[in-house]
């Protein structure tokens, strides 16, 4: 495993951020790979740029091309190959009313809170959203706040993105006291994969700035593998755990990274020893560039009746595919 030396100040979230990792070739050296023997694709990169900060790459093995969490964010050739029946916009998602609000669901909205990520996942839904037109300041967050207060049947706000955590903590601080003022609202959701990538994102005064929100606070993690779950993000998440925080998971079930008995047993097992509950197992969104990354349903239930016999039920997730225009996630229990 690579390792980071040693320091008496960890660095900063922010630090780590900026140190992530651009250059698919610099990755690859780093992990002792070849680069001349991987089909990298600058294509690729250039239509969805290469990012991965330190900590993640840290949990990777060297000299392991397979490597589960390498093959998620490394930009390939088969990116640039164009399938039927996968497209730019699989969630219809890209034609919005108040920019950054998407209000898909009866009682909920989602905050396109912040357009970047932490982390570029090559199979990302979002890969080709317009962030540029859904960056949310806060005039765009104040004609938000008068929607909601038009649509009283809404009492829940996932704030989502990019990464939401991609916020600084007063930013965020200003958000969730706006929302607490909305007596309608019940829960806030907070999607983010941020914590998974850099652990140090979990900061003091997130925890008490959500511990101090009136508002049931539901955080959704996006973990796809056991080695993702490491001592440092364990000890974030039991600060979160501590400060009252709800913890899910959900994964997308892709091709070379989790699709086995063993690789899901293994990561609902490693989830629930982080105070994390497994929520959702997507299939892939078909969005145009991962399709190399994509199963057949028939596969993914195989899946599910195989860790049904593994492990208890609260650990094995609902699977599921979002469906555009759909008014809710659409369970799969059948071909």
């Amino acid at each position: 495993m690579i390792t980071m030396n040693n320091t008496d100040v960890a660095p900063s979230w922010q630090k780590e951020l900026a140190n992530a990792v651009k250059n698919p070739v610099q990755l690859l050296q780093l992990l002792a790979i070849e680069p001349k023997t991987v089909p990298l694709s600058e294509a690729a990169r250039k239509s969805f740029a290469m990012l991965v900060p330190m900590p993640f790459i840290n949990k990777m093995k060297k000299g392991d091309l397979s490597d589960p969490l390498l093959l998620q964010v490394l930009p390939v050739e088969n990116e640039t190959r164009v399938i039927e029946g996968y497209s730019l916009d699989p969630l219809g998602e890209h034609q919005n009313g108040i920019q950054g609000l998407l209000h898909k669901y009866k009682s909920r909205v989602l905050l396109i809170l912040k357009s970047g990520c932490a982390v570029n996942c090559r199979y990302c839904f979002r890969r080709h959203f317009p962030y540029q037109d859904n960056n949310l300041n806060k005039q765009q967050f104040k004609e938000i706040l008068d929607y909601l207060k038009q649509h009283p049947e809404v009492n829940e706000v996932i704030l989502s993105g990019g990464d939401p955590l991609m916020s600084k903590d007063d930013f965020l601080q200003y958000i969730v006291s706006e929302l607490d003022k909305l007596p309608q609202l019940k829960r806030l959701r907070i999607h983010t994969r941020l914590p998974v990538v850099i652990p140090q994102r979990i900061t003091e005064q997130l925890c008490l700035l959500l511990q101090r929100s009136r508002l049931k606070v539901v955080m959704v993690l996006h973990i796809n593998h056991a080695n993702e779950i490491d001592e440092l993000f364990t000890s974030a998440m039991q600060k979160l755990h501590q400060a009252g925080i709800q913890l899910l998971n959900q994964s997308v079930l892709l091709k070379g990274v989790n699709d086995s008995c063993e690789a899901l047993v293994n990561l609902s097992e490693a989830l629930s020893q982080a105070n994390i509950l497994p929520y959702y197992l997507f299939l892939l969104d078909k969005v145009q560039g991962a399709q190399h990354f994509d199963l057949q349903t028939e596969k993914a239930l195989q899946l599910i009746k195989q860790i049904s016999a593994e492990l208890p039920g609260y650990l094995v997730p609902k699977l599921s595919r979002e469906i555009a225009g759909e008014k809710s996630k659409t369970l799969i229990n059948s071909l």
